[in-house]
């Protein structure tokens, strides 16, 4: 539920500020990945590879992380620019299946269950003023888009990975974001999660080994160490390493003994833990429910919606009015030769 980055993390999540310097304008719209690369390439006839998008978290990134551009009429579009070139780009890399799940409205139901939730306050006017213009960017470029409200775009990635795999076509669901949650919908090796950014690709071995606990222990995890970028604090004394080390034992709050000495993991400080999930177990057992993602939502029936056949005409105009005519002559070029 990354909304774009945690807080104090942007300027190395979004912007890549501080280890990677801004492309210019010209070399995000225009470079041409190569096309042997082996996550996003997927020959002719081979069983499927769909890729999920993290709407919300691509426009945070290239807003910071791309020069600022206006469109015709004098708007902040330097985002949405970014966006359409990175997943055109993907497209021209061999993906042939992709949506995109995007925070139609930054509030959700998680907001009603603890007030200290996430909110759009404090969002840059002329990027939120993206956001649904972006929407209907990608669709016009022939991009599946899931404009999510009661939910969020993470539960929208949730619910269509879960539908996916169930495909039995589908050889491997990428769910592209770096954020954290997410990692709970890995399943082996056949939904992973990519960070495009650093190019890592995370399947169930990745996330034990980033975190020290199963994917399906990711929201309890979250629930005792915190998510500052969701708005809630976790327990008083949890830490990434003391919570890795008792989930990796008992796998869910209510497994673990409400005893220190009936734990039979080493843990420094054992009885202040034990103290503190006691004293919070309710708001342990919010946060687990806060973090955990509704993969249940219909978002489409046959993956086959989901294939990428080309821009509308529509995108023609768009992309001239956003001053990248070129983006129009890529997706046209890209759909005739897939015939």
């Amino acid at each position: 539920m990354l909304l774009g980055c945690a807080p104090g993390e942007c300027g190395a999540t979004l912007a890549d500020r501080g280890d990677r310097p801004k492309l210019s304008a010209e070399a995000i719209l225009l470079a041409r990945p190569a096309s042997s690369d082996p996550l996003t390439t997927q020959p002719a006839h081979s069983t499927l590879n769909i890729h999920l998008i993290d709407g919300t978290y691509e426009l945070f990134r290239h807003h910071f992380g791309a020069p600022s551009a206006a469109d015709a009429s004098g708007r902040e579009v330097g985002g949405m620019r970014g966006v359409l070139a990175s997943l055109l780009g993907m497209l021209e890399r061999g993906v042939t299946h992709m949506a995109v799940a995007t925070d139609h409205v930054i509030e959700s139901f998680r907001n009603d269950l603890w007030p200290g939730y996430k909110t759009g306050d404090g969002i840059d006017p002329s990027l939120l003023a993206q956001f649904h213009p972006l929407e209907d960017a990608l669709r016009a470029m022939g991009v599946t888009v899931w404009p999510m409200e009661e939910l969020e775009a993470d539960d929208g990635l949730a619910s269509g990975a879960a539908q996916a795999s169930r495909d039995g076509r589908v050889e491997r669901v990428y769910i592209c974001t770096p954020d954290k949650d997410l990692s709970q919908c890995v399943v082996g090796d056949r939904v992973v999660q990519w960070d495009r950014r650093r190019d890592e690709v995370r399947d169930e071995h990745g996330v034990k080994a980033k975190f020290g606990v199963l994917p399906a222990s990711i929201p309890d995890y979250l629930a005792l160490v915190g998510d500052s970028a969701d708005g809630f604090p976790g327990i008083p004394g949890w830490g990434a390493k003391s919570t890795a080390t008792v989930l990796a034992r008992y796998g869910h709050l209510e497994h673990i003994p409400g005893l220190p000495d009936r734990w039979d993991v080493q843990v420094r400080g054992a009885k202040r833990l034990a103290a503190s999930l006691a004293a919070n177990r309710a708001a342990a057992f919010l946060f687990r429910d806060l973090a955990t993602l509704r993969d249940g939502a219909a978002l489409f029936e046959d993956v086959d919606e989901l294939e990428w056949r080309g821009p509308a005409r529509a995108f023609r105009r768009l992309a001239e009015d956003l001053g990248t005519a070129g983006l129009w002559t890529r997706a046209a070029r890209l759909a005739q030769s897939r015939g």
